[in-house]
C-alpha cells in the first residue's frame, strides 16, 4: 500500500486529469444510501451532470451545515473514488491535521525526492498542498490513546493542547474501529481542521455503505468535539 501511494505521485498529470473514474456505486446501493440518508435526516443528491461526485448528502451538526461526497478524486495519492467531507463550523482559531501515517510518510519521501533532485529547477503545480502542511506543522502524540491509534495516524499541529482537546479517545476508537470489511489500514485519510472549518478526505474502499456510514460518524463525532472546544455558537 506504501509502494503505491508513492507510485501514485509519480502518474502524469494530464493522463490522472483525463481519466475517467467510474461511479462505486451502483444504482441499488445508491437508493440503499438514500433511504439511509432520509432516516438520518440528511438530504441526498445523486450522481452531478458533471460526473465530478456520483452522490453527496448534506446535513447540519451543531446547527452548523455539512456536506459528505463521493466522486473523482481531488488528489493523486487516492484511487477509485474519494469520499470527502466539509462542515463550516465558524471555529476559532484552530490548525490540527490527522493524517494516515502511510499516506505521511509518502509525501515526506515525495518532498525529500524534490529536495535532493538537482536536475529539479521547480516545483510540480499538481503537488498536494499537503505536502506543505508538513512543513508548516509538526507532528506530536501523547499517552492517553492507544498505540495502535499512532501506529496507524499521525497528528499535526502548531498546539498539542488544542490537538488533545480535539482527537479524543472515542474519536480515535472511531478511527481504528471501522466495521468489516474495512478499509486498509494503510489507505490515505485526512481529517482536518482549518480556518474555522472541519474537513474529511479518504480513498472510498471498499465501496460500500458501511464505509460511508462509518466515515459519516466520524466526520460528524469530530465536528461535534471541535465545536465543545472551540466553537462560539453550538446551537441551532
Amino acid at each position: 500500500m506504501f509502494d503505491r501511494i508513492k507510485k501514485a505521485f509519480s502518474r502524469d498529470a494530464k493522463e490522472a486529469k483525463e481519466s475517467v473514474v467510474p461511479s462505486a456505486l451502483s444504482s441499488p446501493q445508491s437508493s440503499l444510501v438514500s433511504e439511509w440518508a432520509d432516516g438520518q435526516g440528511y438530504t441526498f443528491s445523486g450522481q452531478s451532470k458533471s460526473k465530478s461526485k456520483s452522490l453527496a448528502i448534506d446535513g447540519k451538526v451543531g446547527g452548523k451545515p455539512w456536506r459528505l461526497e463521493v466522486g473523482t478524486p481531488q488528489r493523486n495519492f487516492i484511487q477509485g473514488e474519494e469520499l470527502r467531507a466539509r462542515a463550516e463550523l465558524g471555529l476559532q482559531d484552530v490548525s490540527v491535521l490527522v493524517m494516515s501515517r502511510a499516506l505521511k510518510n509518502a509525501l515526506e519521501k515525495k518532498a525529500y525526492d524534490i529536495y535532493t533532485d538537482e536536475l529539479q529547477t521547480m516545483v510540480d503545480p499538481n503537488l498536494p498542498e499537503e505536502m506543505r502542511w508538513l512543513a508548516v506543522y509538526q507532528e506530536v502524540g501523547w499517552d492517553s490513546l492507544p498505540g495502535a491509534f499512532w501506529d496507524r495516524y499521525a497528528v499535526l499541529t502548531d498546539d498539542q493542547d488544542q490537538a488533545k482537546a480535539w482527537i479524543n479517545a472515542s474519536i480515535a476508537s472511531l478511527m481504528l474501529e471501522w466495521p468489516l470489511p474495512e478499509p486498509h489500514a494503510e489507505a490515505p485519510l485526512i481529517l482536518m481542521l482549518l480556518r474555522g472549518k472541519a474537513y474529511l478526505r479518504m480513498e472510498y474502499a471498499p465501496a460500500q455503505l458501511h464505509v460511508l456510514q462509518h466515515a459519516s460518524r466520524i466526520f460528524t463525532a469530530a465536528c461535534e468535539s471541535a465545536q465543545g472546544n472551540f466553537g462560539a455558537d453550538i446551537s441551532v
